[in-house]
């Protein structure tokens, strides 16, 4: 299938339609996600939205790109950008625990937010308990969305298949709260005072028994301590993170999978298009990154190895024949030494120096005849190098030609079977830089690229 046959993914429309509010970046690790949301993000700003990215990773590559020392919880403005159409342009990085102490900090009244947020077992669950980061990206998303500071959201999810687990954010918070142990340790919390602690000493003793001994007296403690004050919250939370939900499956979000015309990184794709689609999420297509090309596609790989091939058989070949001059000819690296070469045989059997003889062409040694002979030997030698090394060189840029050849046919043939398989999907290809992003203006390039959805030159 040719790229023609191929639905070709639009950027501009789509930054464009003031119905667009989230834009979500998804892919695997290593392809470029993180360049691709700042260039959308830029671009978008540049043609007059109010933007906000936001990433998820923890690297450091938006904010060097965007020529901002440090990235945190709150909103930054990136400077140096084209202003004139009225957008402007902001970036952060989520900070789960940040993210978290401020659902507390609102949604609890001082007292109760000082307990929770002093609580050990809280401190550990919002510095790293597994699911925690996904489930506050979709808080920390519903914040912005909620704000009207921004009319559109780029969002750049963390790489792997965990890019899409904040999906499942809500329903494991919905299955974690009402849960068997939740509701065990919430117990004492709901019957309160003596009849509560009654109730956990005499109808609970054997499982919480069992859980002290697992999870340690101090932190069963912890935990039911940390129950007990967030019991209030819990519903908002699953509210919250349903709404958030909601919103990702609404017209106004639109996914972007981001991939290399890799196999393992369209595989991925491929399972990123097929699980959109199973949540009823909106895709707007296949950024296909880094496509390579060539200026002269017209050269095979077959043709360039052969013209590699015969011309270092014709340089083999001529390095052995030394230029004919004065009517003699000699093969390098004979075993006939100069002062032999030098001598002709006697017509009467004795051997005589043909360099000192009377009447001899060969210029005696130091004469000028025999100077201008050297500098033209000289000469010759150096032509005949210089002939050798363009040869030389030559060959190895048609095997260079060949290698980039061989590469354009594996990605076109990847990228042919992923869009076998998934034919609704618009695809825009972004040509590979000669170097990494690093600024404002490396960022506009890759703008102009995704706009353009265009092969580079040779990919197919």
């Amino acid at each position: 299938m040719t790229l023609d046959a191929v639905r070709t993914l639009d950027v501009d429309p789509l930054l464009d339609d003031p119905k667009t509010r989230i834009v979500v970046c998804c892919g695997s690790g290593g392809v470029g996600k993180t360049t691709t949301a700042a260039a959308l993000g830029l671009r978008a700003a540049e043609r007059g939205r109010k933007v906000v990215v936001l990433t998820i990773d923890p690297a450091r590559r938006l904010a060097q790109s965007m020529g901002i020392d440090t990235l945190d919880n709150t909103p930054r403005q990136v400077k140096g950008i084209d202003e004139s159409a009225g957008g402007e342009l902001h970036a952060m990085m989520l900070d789960m625990k940040r993210t978290f102490d401020e659902i507390v900090e609102a949604h609890a009244n001082g007292d109760r937010a000082r307990q929770i947020l002093e609580n050990p077992f809280y401190q550990s669950l919002s510095a790293g308990f597994a699911g925690t980061q996904e489930y506050m990206a979709m808080e920390k998303l519903g914040q912005l969305r909620s704000r009207d500071q921004w009319d559109l959201i780029v969002v750049d999810t963390p790489p792997s298949r965990s890019a899409l687990d904040f999906l499942d954010a809500p329903k494991r918070l919905g299955s974690f709260l009402d849960g068997k142990l939740i509701r065990v340790l919430m117990a004492p919390a709901k019957m309160g005072g003596r009849a509560g602690m009654k109730f956990l000493n005499v109808g609970m003793s054997m499982m919480t028994g069992a859980l002290g001994k697992l999870l340690g007296g101090q932190l069963l403690q912890d935990v039911q301590t940390f129950v007990a004050a967030m019991d209030t919250m819990f519903g908002g939370f699953r509210t919250r993170a349903d709404a958030t939900y909601r919103l990702l499956q609404a017209p106004g979000t639109a996914f972007l999978v981001v991939a290399a015309p890799e196999r393992d990184a369209l595989r991925e794709a491929a399972y990123f298009v097929e699980r959109l689609a199973a949540e009823d999420m909106p895709l707007a297509g296949l950024v296909l990154n880094r496509v390579h090309g060539s200026g002269a596609a017209r050269l095979s790989a077959e043709r360039a190895l052969a013209a590699a091939e015969n011309l270092e058989a014709e340089n083999l070949d001529e390095s052995r024949i030394v230029d004919q001059e004065g009517g003699k000819a000699g093969v390098r690296n004979s075993p006939e030494t100069p002062a032999d070469s030098a001598k002709s045989p006697d017509p009467h059997g004795s051997s005589r120096d043909t360099g000192s003889a009377a009447g001899s062409d060969t210029p005696d040694e130091g004469s000028p005849a025999s100077d201008r002979t050297d500098r033209a030997d000289g000469t010759n030698r150096s032509a005949e190098q210089a002939a050798e090394q363009l040869t030389t060189l030559t060959a190895g840029l048609l095997r260079l030609h060949a290698e980039r050849m061989q590469l354009l046919t594996r990605e076109q043939r990847t990228r042919d079977r992923f869009t076998a398989l998934h034919p609704e999907v618009a695809v825009t290809e972004v040509a590979a830089l000669p170097g990494d992003v690093h600024d404002i203006a490396g960022l506009r390039a890759i703008g102009d690229r995704l706009a353009a959805g265009e092969r580079p030159t040779g990919a197919a």
